[in-house]
Order: structure tokens, then C-alpha cells, then sequence
């Protein structure tokens, strides 16, 4: 008798859309922006698996205890724009998988030339063929975190209304971050500036910027050759500013400064920040272009 009304009972919370599950769902992420959406969007960011990764992501290489854990998710939520490199060759269930940019598909950059470098410990590496910093252009970011919302809700990760009122709350807070920057540059878009690194293609389409990018390492002071190419640059793109993706060496900064060069950080946020989360590192990244584009300091 208890057995029939246990049976009874499950398939009358499944006809209503109640959440039922025997075990926590778990969430594999394969970036932090990922992996921040999806605890923001489930209200459980103990749910989501983000491995511990050195350096960039975009250059990890699981191993097969990864792999295990990606099978064994119930969601892997890839960023897509060729960022993981190792997703062609791992076995992974593709009912499991979603490919967050997969909507923008038609949008994405491909990079004309192939450069091959060494920095970090993945090694050398190549900044070729489909550019994958898709997150930093907030309205394609929105996009990705609705295809996880859309993931949710299918796999019953949490009540629909809850995760329909999650995923709008962050959609704002992203809006509010295209919003400010759209009305900063306004005007003063054309300003010319060099990048470090060859990452920023979607920042710049997004927001009209005009950015020439070289291969410099923030904890590495540029050989002789890569001052001979920024020079080469200054010549035709007449830039003030500097964009790193992370704090650079005091050394580069003051040898930037003697070429009438200053320095700013903007943070793709690809991993884990030692402090804050990806939105308070974003909120930093515009204080710090504000003082390209001269703009007073105001509150998002």
C-alpha cells in the first residue's frame, strides 16, 4: 500500500512541475563567466563545477578524472567560438552538452592571421582561427547565460519561475554593463589604443572601438623584436593607451610611459578572480576606461 502512494505521489509532483531529485544536479562549466552565470542563475552555485584551472582556460586540457566529472553532470555548459580545444576529442554525451554561443554563431570573428606563442603553463599556443572571448561584448554574454536559463529549465534544475526571475536579474545587471560603456565611448570611439593581447575582437565590435593588438605578457617584460613591432604600429595607429589583461610589470609600464604610453587593466575574467566575482571585476574594468574616455566615476 505505501508503495502505491509513494508511486502516486512522484507522478503527481511530475504532472504539476515539481523539481524532484533523488540526488543534487551538478553543472560543468568549462570558463568562470560560465560557471558564475550558472550559480547566479540557479540560486546554487554549489551545484556548478568549475575545476581548479592555471592560467587560461581557453588553453586547458582536462584530464581523464575531467572528463569523468563532465560525464557524470547533468548540464556541461561549453562557451562554443572554438574556446575549448579539447571538446572534439572527449567523449561527452551530447544530449548533456550545450554550446552557450551556439545562437550567435553567424556573428562570430575569425582571425586572418595565425600567431603562435608561448606564455603560462599550457605552453605554446595559437591565437588562430575563430576568436572565443565571446563574454566580453555584455550583449552576447546575456545570450549565453539565457541558453544556460534555457538549460535549466528544461533538465528541472530548479522551479521555471525561479529560474526566469534569476536569469532577469542578471540580464540587467549585463545590460547596465553594455549600457555604460555604449554611453561612455559615445563620441570618442575612434581613440586609438593597442591591446596586449589579441582578445578584445568582440569588445571592440560591440562598442566601436579601435584597437590594434600585439603579443605581450603581463608578467613578462617585451623583448627588443616586440618593441620594434609596437613601434611599427604607433607609426599608423598613433595610440595613448594600453589595454592589459592583466596587471603588467612595473618595468613595461614605465617604458610604455617614456613612449607617451599609459596603462589600463581590463580583465577578460576568463578564470576565477582572486577577488570579487565577474561582475565587480567588470564594474573595475569600466572605472579603468574611464580614464581613457575622460568620463566622470559614476555608480552600476
Amino acid at each position: 500500500m505505501m508503495k502505491k502512494f509513494l508511486l502516486f505521489l512522484l507522478l503527481y509532483l511530475f504532472c504539476w512541475g515539481v523539481v524532484v531529485h533523488a540526488e543534487e544536479v551538478k553543472v560543468f562549466a568549462s570558463n568562470y563567466p560560465l560557471s558564475f552565470f550558472a550559480g547566479k542563475i540557479s540560486g546554487k552555485p554549489g551545484i556548478v563545477i568549475f575545476p581548479g584551472i592555471e592560467g587560461d582556460p581557453a588553453f586547458w586540457k582536462p584530464t581523464t578524472a575531467d572528463i569523468i566529472k563532465m560525464q557524470q553532470s547533468d548540464i556541461i555548459l561549453l562557451n562554443g567560438a572554438a574556446y575549448e580545444k579539447w571538446h572534439t576529442s572527449a567523449a561527452l554525451p551530447k544530449r548533456k552538452v550545450v554550446d552557450t554561443s551556439k545562437v550567435f554563431k553567424g556573428q562570430y570573428i575569425v582571425m586572418e592571421e595565425a600567431v603562435d606563442h608561448a606564455h603560462g603553463p599550457g605552453g605554446a599556443h595559437s591565437h588562430s582561427g575563430t576568436a572565443f572571448t565571446t563574454w566580453i561584448d555584455f550583449n552576447q554574454a546575456a545570450f549565453q547565460a539565457k541558453a544556460i536559463k534555457d538549460a535549466m529549465v528544461k533538465r528541472n534544475i530548479a522551479a521555471k519561475e525561479l529560474l526566469n526571475r534569476n536569469f532577469k536579474s542578471l540580464f540587467e545587471e549585463l545590460r547596465d554593463l553594455d549600457t555604460a560603456i555604449h554611453q561612455m565611448v559615445q563620441g570618442q570611439a575612434q581613440i586609438p589604443l593597442v591591446a596586449s593581447h589579441p582578445v578584445y575582437q568582440y569588445f571592440a565590435r560591440r562598442y566601436g572601438l579601435n584597437i590594434k593588438a600585439v603579443l605581450w605578457e603581463p608578467d613578462v617584460f617585451p623583448d627588443k623584436h616586440k618593441w620594434t613591432h609596437l613601434e611599427k604600429i604607433l607609426k599608423k595607429h598613433p595610440a595613448k593607451w594600453m589595454i592589459w589583461e592583466g596587471k603588467p610589470l612595473a618595468r613595461s609600464v614605465a617604458k610604455l610611459k617614456e613612449m607617451g604610453i599609459e596603462s589600463i587593466v581590463f580583465d577578460p575574467c576568463g578564470n576565477r578572480p582572486e577577488q570579487g566575482d565577474f561582475l565587480s571585476v567588470m564594474k573595475q574594468n569600466i572605472e579603468h576606461l574611464r580614464l581613457i574616455y575622460r568620463q566622470k566615476k559614476g555608480k552600476l
